[in-house]
């Protein structure tokens, strides 16, 4: 068989190749949702600085894209073009020792692209990290193995103690935030190093025992732009239970939000002691919240810790 029969034969075959291959990637792209492919695969926020994130992402994305379209295009077309076909006996294409406006093209047009995304990255992270002097909510956050404890300094119960909830084995903490408000988050440790992490903010910041002599930022803010219950997590391994060191943020209205600080600044009648945070928001839920009111987390569940509990499985 001759070169030109062979070539004939093997044509169908790269056909049938190259037919299974864009067959294959039009399978795989509809495992994602039209809005999906617009964010290009960064997660869904619910803050503006989770929107400002996404934003550099994908203008990154796309520059790198058109970056990597013009690349292609250039190395198919010198494959295209500038080939040597078989038994050719033509000269090579002459050669280029030196080319100097290609060499400055080469340099000049990389660090612009690097000096306009290291600006855009700049200006985003400084709106990201911005802090109000005066924020409209303040929460210490004190991470310890292997839970989480809320506090909100700025408010007293009828004791005269700053309204808390700590989590435990048995009870995953409920962080109530409101939105449409700036929060400040204070962080620290009372033993090793921890991170809090709540994916639907986009944002994660390590929790370090006494901050100030690590010399780290231990604070941070931002607005909750909607409704809802968000998982949080430990995202500093830290010991033996760090997998199952999870809280819950739990978003609700303004107006919700001001009347849960007011059960929990009152006492419950029943114990003589102020509402926890279950309480209150089971007088909430009796009072038409729905299923946002829910006095127990919904996004995940506690760990027993008890080993007496489990038994071998073989």
């Amino acid at each position: 068989m001759g070169v030109a029969e062979r070539t004939r034969a093997t044509r169908p075959l790269r056909a049938v190749k190259v037919a299974a291959l864009a067959g294959l990637v039009a399978v795989l792209a509809t495992g994602c949702s039209g809005e999906e492919v617009l964010r290009f695969g960064w997660p869904e926020g619910v803050t503006p600085e989770a929107d400002r994130m996404r934003v550099l992402w994908t203008w990154s994305v796309i520059a790198a894209l058109v970056v990597g379209v013009i690349v292609w295009g250039l190395i198919f077309w010198a494959v295209a073009f500038h080939r040597k076909k078989k038994h050719e006996t033509e000269p090579l294409p002459r050669q280029f020792q030196y080319n100097v406006p290609l060499e400055l093209f080469t340099v000049v047009v990389p660090v612009i692209m690097v000096c306009v995304l290291f600006f855009f990255t700049a200006t985003t992270e400084s709106v990201v990290l911005d802090e109000q002097e005066d924020p409209d909510v303040t929460v210490d956050v004190t991470a310890f193995q292997w839970n989480w404890e809320f506090q909100y300094p700025d408010t007293r119960t009828a004791d005269g103690g700053p309204v808390s909830t700590v989590g435990s084995s048995t009870e995953i903490p409920l962080l109530v935030l409101p939105t449409d408000r700036v929060i400040q988050y204070n962080l620290r440790s009372t033993d090793v190093i921890h991170s809090f992490w709540v994916p639907e903010f986009n944002f994660k910041r390590d929790v370090f025992p006494y901050p100030e002599k690590n010399n780290q930022d231990n604070t941070f803010q931002n607005t909750i732009d909607q409704e809802g219950s968000f998982v949080g997590r430990c995202a500093e391994l830290c010991g033996t239970y760090h997998a199952m060191m999870n809280f819950e943020v739990r978003a609700l209205s303004p107006d919700r939000y001001d009347r849960y600080i007011e059960l929990r600044t009152r006492v419950n009648p029943e114990t003589g002691v102020p509402y926890s945070a279950s309480e209150a928001l089971a007088i909430m839920q009796d009072e038409g919240c729905g299923e946002l009111c829910s006095p127990r987390a919904v996004t995940t569940e506690p760990f027993a810790t008890s080993r007496t509990l489990r038994t071998a499985s073989g």
